[in-house]
């Protein structure tokens, strides 16, 4: 209790100038601020940190943890705004819940260092406002075993921090932003449940750029698969993301713009992938709001947390000025219908109709003062080049959503994914014969590498009506629920990301039948 009272003491004695680490008690910076930033936090210091944070102020700070690592490593949550970390108390309060995550690749890890610092000071009264109507739950440190990797070459030409980085993958080798829809890894998983449990209205995701010599600090990105709802699509593309942009221009004179790459053919500026492998994706096919952000890597590690911390904190300044709105438009597309609905099952990238003004930029070669090794500098350079921007996706195939998947003789491990996704299933009672639909495989192409530690699969063929007999108890996948556009990107057989796609049905493929039925909606 003594040592509550003090660290309390210490965070109501900071002043706004917390945010940049001054008159911040020792124990209360992060190791990127005792540094002076070329160093970035090890795990062990994370955990030190958020356990201080949380037991400064006992009403509204929290700590508990969403999951464990490969490694055995606890993965913290910071639940800011709550009386307390239970799921009860989170919903409890009726307010809009925004999920903040950090180091998915561990070496690009500024974001670690802001979550941590926005935290300690909201508990030194900055920002006190945002809790009114948000419940903040935050997620430092989601690669926690790829953090504790650290090397000084991890990351190559990134400017910093000199004393090293952690590495991109986790302790399996999984890109964990690859990783939504096949759930093979345990953070993963921790990730879904998360979702499930406290089922946050928001999710906004810190990463730091790779590539083209642009002249944007940060660059950011909206769900892009195609299935996402319009509704939430528009709010982020209309209104959220261009306000954000406006406020921090005119607040720092710095330029924001949706993340992309000189590239392709025709050349232009490409965005990344529709598919819900990666975070921010799956997060829209759950019907929720997401933002990614890309800090600019040939910033200095200082400037790189400056940048994102505005972001960040302009982003939950728009969330809590906007927090019902948000969970309307969300609890609208929980309830909308979609069996009937032709969706996407796979996608390709949309062409601006006019060329875009985008501004490229320069660096500068900087030697490493370890390791000699080049590192690349911002210079202060825009160079305004029309092209065509490739921002966007739209379907190249679709298929119908049916009013419900069956999953007779299923195997255990599909079953076990569907729950984790947290999709609800339900059971048949007595055997039954029903004319369903089935997918008659015409041919079968697997890729000529693994990828991800799986063979990813193509299968060809078409639904056909047939009257099938289902055993008692089959699983039901019904589309009547909010999760039904991740369901059917799961299940479709012609799904670019599906469990087909993952290599989860290859006995049954190889054999020439789908196992997956589905009724149509009618």
């Amino acid at each position: 209790m003594f040592r509550r009272h003090v660290l309390a003491f210490a965070l109501a004695a900071l002043s706004a100038t917390s945010a940049s680490g001054q008159g911040v008690p020792p124990a209360l910076l992060t190791r990127a601020e005792r540094t002076e930033f070329r160093e970035t936090s090890s795990y062990a210091e994370v955990m030190a940190l958020a356990q201080l944070l949380a037991a400064a102020r006992a009403d509204d700070v929290h700590l508990t943890t969403m999951g464990v690592t490969n490694e055995g490593r606890e993965l913290p949550l910071l639940v800011v705004g709550a009386p307390d970390f239970t799921i009860q108390a989170v919903m409890g309060t009726g307010k809009t819940r925004v999920y903040l995550q950090a180091n998915i690749h561990a070496g690009e890890v500024e974001g670690k260092e802001v979550l941590l610092m926005l935290v300690r000071d909201y508990l030194a009264g900055l920002n006190r406002r945002w809790t009114d109507d948000l419940v903040l739950l935050v997620q430092p440190i989601y690669n926690a075993d790829g953090n504790e990797r650290v090397a000084l070459d991890n990351r190559p030409l990134q400017h910093g921090p000199i004393g090293g980085m952690g590495q991109r993958p986790n302790a399996q080798g999984l890109d964990l932003n690859r990783d939504h829809m096949k759930l093979d890894s345990p953070e993963a998983r921790a990730f879904t449940a998360m979702m499930s449990a406290y089922d946050p209205h928001v999710v906004v995701d810190l990463h730091t750029t790779n590539g083209t010599d642009h002249a944007y600090h940060l660059t950011y990105a909206t769900p892009l698969h195609p299935n996402t709802p319009p509704a939430i699509d528009a709010f982020l593309r209309e209104r959220w993301i261009p306000e954000v942009t406006r406020r921090i221009e005119a607040r720092n004179g710095w330029k924001f713009y949706y993340y992309g790459n000189l590239s392709g053919d025709p050349q232009g500026w490409y965005t990344f992938d529709h598919r819900p492998r990666f975070n921010n994706n799956y997060v829209g096919l759950r019907n929720r709001f997401a933002i990614l952000s890309e800090a600019y890597a040939y910033l200095t590690f200082e400037e790189r947390v400056r940048v994102t911390r505005q972001f960040v904190e302009e982003v939950l300044d728009f969330a809590a000025a906007n927090a019902t709105e948000i969970r309307e438009v969300v609890a609208a597309a929980d309830a909308e219908s979609v069996p009937g609905r032709e969706l996407a099952v796979r996608a390709g990238f949309r062409r601006s109709a006019e060329p875009v003004a985008i501004l490229l930029g320069a660096v500068e070669e900087e030697p490493h003062p370890v390791t000699g090794l080049p590192m690349h500098r911002r210079l202060e350079v825009e160079t305004p080049t029309p092209m065509y921007e490739f921002g966007a996706f739209d379907a190249t195939e679709t298929a119908v959503a049916p009013s419900a998947y069956y999953l007779p003789e299923m195997s255990f491990e599909v079953l076990e994914r569907l729950v984790q996704h947290g999709v609800r299933l339900e059971r048949t009672g007595d055997a039954r014969q029903m004319a369903l639909e089935r997918f008659r495989i015409d041919s079968t192409s697997v890729s000529q590498r693994p990828f991800q530690g799986r063979t990813e699969r193509t299968v060809w063929g078409a639904w056909v009506v047939a009257t099938e007999t289902l055993p008692a108890g089959t699983t039901v996948v019904p589309l009547n629920q909010p999760l039904a556009r991740l369901a059917f990107t799961l299940l479709e057989p012609r799904s670019d990301d599906g469990l087909a796609d993952w290599g989860f049905f290859d006995a049954e493929v190889e054999s020439g039948e789908y196992p997956v039925l589905r009724a149509l909606a009618r």
